[in-house]
């Protein structure tokens, strides 16, 4: 039997749902931001945003921080992609670290203002230790190194140490929280200064902001270096385990100061004491995509080649013949790098 009241159930549930189309129209990325400007992992994650996620959406940026260099990075970031519809500045001194728990608690304050459909960030240590509590807070299932967006619920990202692609298409309630891996998405023409007309800029309102966390900050450290960074190097030069010790392995960085490159390490040579871990490349460290990586030493396990493989020129020097490292290199050379080094800095120019 019909009933007055199913009408207006009908009509009301109509309108929550016409409610609800209309607040999944908002794509967050979380930016990183670095002597007043957005780090290049940020900037591809703009781009990752912009080009599969925000065609007929707002793009909001969020950054945090305190003093003049965040209001810096705030005002190019404005400008730096023709997609970006407003940035989020959050001007505080609990987020002048990039400590976890206060950035997640600020990603579940914004969403909740907010309610986007999809929320960002780069796969590197910023992305990978904010987001999941982030996720945890706003209880949903974050989606991790996605390298390729087909449509704005399906996803690829590697597993199996990148020997294989998983294509996983997102069912759960909003916003969908992904990371990127920032070399799958290289930052085109239309970054920097884009822009003509920049994007508003709004203050977040941390009233209701609560400091109820047990980690501090302690201190950073930086290694003071003239190389490029290796997240972002068009050159890198990689040495493992067979350099045999931490005064051999300076011979990568010789190499690398006529090379004008970064300097990357395998965990074996990491885990030996050679060099920091900041300077591992692998699944369990930095993921590069440089021009040019030249690995000297380097057997090849698969946890190392993860991170790797998307390197436009591979160039192998290893006595071992049967090396796995051959297998993905454009260029082999089987010989003692001990030898092939050397004549290597003999005979390249000194970088001008």
């Amino acid at each position: 039997m019909f009933k007055p009241t199913s009408l207006t159930y009908l009509i009301a549930h109509s309108r929550r749902r016409s409610i609800a189309s209309c607040r999944h129209l908002g794509t967050l990325v979380i930016a990183e931001h670095e002597g007043g400007s957005l780090t290049a992992s940020s900037l591809s994650s703009i781009e990752a945003a912009g080009k599969f996620l925000s065609k007929d959406n707002s793009l909001s940026l969020l950054l945090a921080g305190a003093g003049p260099t965040l209001q810096e990075a705030a005002a190019k970031a404005a400008s730096c992609h023709p997609s970006v519809s407003q940035v989020l500045v959050a001007d505080s001194d609990k987020f002048k670290n990039p400590l976890a728990e206060p950035w997640a608690k600020l990603v579940h304050l914004v969403q909740q203002k907010g309610e986007y459909s999809h929320i960002i960030a780069a796969s590197n240590s910023f992305g990978k230790n904010i987001l999941p509590r982030a996720a945890a807070l706003l209880d949903v299932s974050p989606i991790t190194d996605v390298i390729d967006i087909s449509e704005s619920n399906t996803f690829v990202r590697p597993i199996y140490a990148g020997n294989a692609l998983s294509t996983i298409r997102y069912t759960g309630s909003d916003p969908c929280m992904l990371t990127i891996r920032s070399t799958s998405f290289p930052v085109g023409s239309t970054s920097a200064d884009s822009k003509t007309n920049p994007a508003p800029i709004h203050q977040v309102d941390l009233s209701t902001f609560s400091e109820d966390w047990n980690s501090r900050h302690v201190k950073q450290t930086t290694q003071d270096s003239e190389r490029p960074d290796l997240g972002s190097a068009r050159v890198v030069i990689t040495g493992g385990r067979a350099l045999k010790s931490a005064e051999n392995f300076k011979l990568i960085e010789k190499l690398a100061e006529k090379l004008g490159a970064a300097v990357g390490a395998t965990r074996a040579a990491v885990d030996a004491g050679y060099v920091p871990n900041d300077l591992q490349v692998g699944q369990t460290g930095k993921i590069v995509a440089p021009e040019l990586y030249m690995a000297f030493g380097v057997s090849g396990a698969i946890q190392h080649m993860a991170g790797m493989r998307d390197s436009k020129v591979i160039v192998a020097v290893n006595k071992d013949a049967d090396a796995p490292i051959f297998q993905v290199a454009d260029y082999g050379l089987v010989g003692d790098l001990f030898e092939i080094i050397p004549e290597l800095l003999e005979k390249l120019p000194e970088k001008k």
